[in-house]
């Protein structure tokens, strides 16, 4: 009898404690819960090209330290697949997509419906994130990304880095809430209540290169002028034929790191002063401090960053022929600010590019004193307030039933 009595004393104790936990218990997983439904997510997408994801890589480290929810969606195997790897708090959604030509190609019959595909994809990916907003950088994967987020009602926020719109942006621009540009030009092309001016961003690491360290990589030395060769991330075949057909030449009075593009390294051109890489991701920013001038393509990502950077440029832009003449219009704006030495691809050839070479390196502090005078606006602070105020817009996903 005495130990029921016991029994009974002990249980009506660990109610007495227990109760209080268990409520206490449910209260931490119902604030747990309401914690992660007020928290942000954003989806960005963006691919084809490296220049359709380094916007990205700026903006995601941002994003993820204020405590927001990070996806990628773009193609199963493209090059944004291996750049967005080293955020491991990022989940990647790979899906099917078609490449927007301008020229004949049997495939043009077949991309269609791989769009299209892409579409069903995103929408199904969207529908069940329930993001917020989705950041869109261009190239061919964001348009099923940015029509499946109007299907879903997100606002969607579109970056154009050139100077007039590219296809794939053309094509999603309806679907958009808001269009960045980094161009004021870009603006004249959209309409008022949809294009906003926001400058260039450029990635935070580049700027924290140290020029030994790239010496150290390339086994250069300090007492002579360093020259950066970059042909965008898929490399260029005309700017490394002139250089290795003027190696002799250029290496009388530089040392060169140049990055070919993947499979465009020739070891047969290996030689003390000259290295040869296909693609540089950590490195680069230490390759960049190192430089003292840089020949380019004119992507807008890459002239950004060297403007930012103040570093002398020689721009040699992708043909009208082989593209839509974006780098042309890039280059050309430039050259009116006083920023770059142009030489265009069509007029390309051994004279002229040493020519312009050597008149880029005569008028070097011209150029940098230039560079100085940009507007120096912030960017990412911008972009960030109005990706964020496109997430805060009334009737987004995550209120629908």
């Amino acid at each position: 009898m005495i130990a029921d009595r016991k029994k009974t004393v002990e249980t009506g104790l660990f109610s007495l404690i227990s109760g209080p936990q268990r409520i206490i218990g449910r209260q931490i997983h119902l604030w747990t819960e309401r914690r992660e439904a007020m928290r942000k997510k954003i989806i960005f997408t963006g691919g084809g090209s490296a220049g359709h994801v380094t916007v990205n890589q700026a903006l995601i480290p941002r994003f993820l330290k204020d405590g927001w929810d990070v996806g990628y969606i773009g193609s199963h195997d493209g090059i944004e697949r291996q750049l967005i790897q080293p955020f491991g708090k990022v989940k990647y959604y790979g899906i099917s997509t078609g490449k927007l030509r301008r020229y004949f190609d049997w495939n043009n019959f077949n991309d269609p419906f791989r769009v299209l595909k892409g579409i069903g994809e995103a929408y199904r990916i969207l529908r069940k994130e329930k993001p917020d907003v989705v950041f869109s950088k261009g190239g061919f994967v964001s348009v099923p990304v940015v029509i499946g987020g109007w299907m879903n009602g997100v606002p969607v926020v579109i970056h154009e880095s050139d100077l007039t719109p590219g296809l794939a942006n053309r094509l999603a621009i309806p679907f958009a809430t808001r269009v960045c540009t980094t161009f004021p030009e870009t603006t004249q092309h959209l309409k008022a209540e949809k294009g906003v001016y926001v400058g260039a961003l450029v990635r935070e690491e580049l700027k924290r290169g140290k020029a030994d360290e790239g010496r150290r990589i390339c086994g250069f030395t300090a007492d002579t002028p360093v020259l950066l060769i970059m042909g965008g991330s898929l490399g260029s075949r005309n700017i490394n034929r002139m250089v290795h057909r003027t190696l002799p030449s250029l290496l009388q009075n530089f040392q060169i790191a140049h990055i070919c593009g993947k499979g465009n390294v020739d070891p047969s051109m290996e030689r003390p002063g000259y290295r040869q890489f296909e693609y540089l991701t950590k490195e680069l920013p230490h390759m960049l401090a190192m430089a003292d001038g840089v020949i380019s393509r004119a992507g807008s990502n890459a002239i950004f960053e060297l403007l930012a950077l103040k570093k002398p440029m020689l721009l040699i832009p992708l043909s009208k022929s082989a593209s839509r003449g974006d780098q042309v219009l890039n280059a050309r704006s430039f050259k009116r600010k006083g920023y770059a030495e142009v030489l265009e691809e069509e007029e390309l050839n051994e004279k002229r590019f040493l020519r312009h070479l050597s008149s880029l390196f005569e008028n070097k502090e011209a150029y940098i004193a230039k560079m100085a005078e940009g507007d120096g606006r912030n960017t990412l602070h911008t972009l960030r307030r109005l990706i964020e105020e496109a997430a805060c817009r009334e009737g987004q996903t995550k209120n629908l039933p």
